[in-house]
């Protein structure tokens, strides 16, 4: 009976851990040093922050940000014994594991093979963050209609182009502006 105990605890599984939000890097690379200085390898052996790096255009320029798929959360690939889930739980900027009251409780195999397919499919493709949403007030800040304020009828992501409903002399009319032409209206 204790040789089939054994062999599922011995078995690296896969849990999802509650950190403070906007930590979960924090908690990655605290986890990566402390099991390597504890001789921990063979038992967690991944420590993964599920995210995309997706471009956003700021003032005219195109930059690069990490965006997690679930903020406050990271996925951790381990042997679960005592030792382990103390030093995951006593990682600075950890709450807890996600079970039942806090007990670990493993994620299905398919659900992180499906994370980390998302992950490698996505790992190439530039995927940008449209600031912009149909209804949203905005203020032109570039161009001939410079100052105009209006609100947006279209977006279209491909060409990095925003169709404004401005009033010009009394009249609704349609302006197509780049990104880097409007901003959010405050």
């Amino acid at each position: 009976m204790e040789a089939v105990v054994n062999s599922t605890t011995s078995q690296k599984r896969w849990y999802a851990v509650r950190t403070y939000s906007g930590h979960e890097n924090k908690v990655k690379a605290h986890l990566e040093n402390e099991v390597k200085h504890s001789g921990m390898i063979d038992r967690i052996s991944n420590v993964m922050v599920p995210a995309d790096k997706i471009f956003e255009v700021k003032e005219g320029k195109k930059k690069s940000k990490t965006k997690n798929f679930f903020p406050g959360y990271i996925l951790i690939e381990a042997i679960l014994d005592k030792e382990t889930k103390h030093l995951i739980l006593n990682t600075p900027s950890v709450i807890s594991f996600v079970g039942p009251r806090n007990e670990p409780a493993p994620l299905q195999v398919d659900e992180v093979k499906r994370l980390i397919g998302r992950m490698e499919e996505r790992k190439d493709v530039e995927v940008l963050e449209v600031p912009f949403h149909t209804g949203d007030a905005v203020k032109v800040i570039d161009g001939p209609f410079n100052n105009f304020t209006g609100f947006v009828q279209d977006v279209n992501e491909e060409k990095m182009k925003v169709r404004v409903m401005v009033s010009i002399f009394g009249r609704k009319t349609p302006v197509e502006l780049d990104f880097n032409q409007v901003e959010l209206e405050k």
